[in-house]
């Protein structure tokens, strides 16, 4: 359902609130702050951080946009505008920071021997060790496609969803070691795929610690013409951007 003060007022009294996100729309970051001042959470999840990186980061560095990004390694990573996600570091200033984001070797071994094969026992936690069913897997393997202008391969789309339940598996392992080291509440800065209710980190989180209360926001640029897989969603106008098909061809 669309996000009211009473949405906004069960994300803030959540065990874990999942914010989603479109990486680059600015507008989307601006509310995350905005949320996450109402969270008030002890730590905060991000994907875009790895946890060597995360432990790393001490009181003067994360004072300073420009040394935190550089700390980071935002724009060699390969992450939109650090200066877009600099609210959301501001507006929790004392929360423990975690990262999840999987490194270059993990995801590869994820998408050559499935994600199992990178979790160990997590695997059997989260329910990794079965493979999605027939409907689920079809589903990813379009959004796959279509989110890469159709010209992927099509024996490559199951790799590819592979890759996401990793991510989806990191991100869930990283909020059970927040929720363990500070009691919660913890706030996830995601992706709007990996906060999808039916298959993404809060299914993983159900599958681990049923008695979790996890309430998850989407972010859209289009009012939606049917359910969503969020408890509840927001639009936001999409930044100028230009075709995201150019770099495939």
């Amino acid at each position: 359902m669309p996000l009211d003060d009473e949405g906004a007022d069960r994300l803030g009294s959540a065990d874990v609130a999942i914010l989603g996100e479109r990486h680059d729309n600015p507008l989307h970051h601006n509310a995350q702050a905005r949320l996450i001042e109402r969270v008030a959470p002890r730590a905060i999840v991000f994907e875009m951080i790895p946890q060597d990186l995360a432990l790393s980061v001490d009181s003067e560095t994360r004072a300073d946009a420009n040394r935190l990004a550089a700390h980071l390694q935002w724009e060699a990573r390969g992450w939109p505008d650090f200066e877009m996600y600099w609210p959301i570091f501001r507006a929790a200033p004392e929360a423990v920071l975690f990262g999840a984001e999987l490194s270059d070797p993990d995801v590869e071994r994820a998408m050559d021997e499935g994600v199992a094969a990178v979790f160990d026992g997590w695997s059997t936690l989260f329910g990794l060790d079965r493979e999605p069913d027939e409907g689920e897997q079809a589903a990813r393997e379009a959004g796959m496609a279509e989110a890469h202008c159709g010209m992927l391969p099509p024996e490559v789309l199951p790799r590819m969803v592979e890759a996401q339940r990793a991510r989806d598996a990191a991100l869930a392992r990283a909020t059970l070691a927040a929720i363990e080291e500070t009691g919660g509440p913890v706030a996830v800065i995601t992706g709007n795929g990996h906060a999808r209710n039916d298959w993404g980190v809060p299914s993983l989180l159900s599958a681990a610690a049923p008695t979790l209360d996890v309430v998850v926001l989407g972010q859209l640029e289009a009012e939606p013409d049917g359910p969503q897989p969020y408890d509840f969603w927001t639009v936001a106008p999409p930044p100028e951007r230009g075709d995201p098909c150019e770099a495939f061809r």
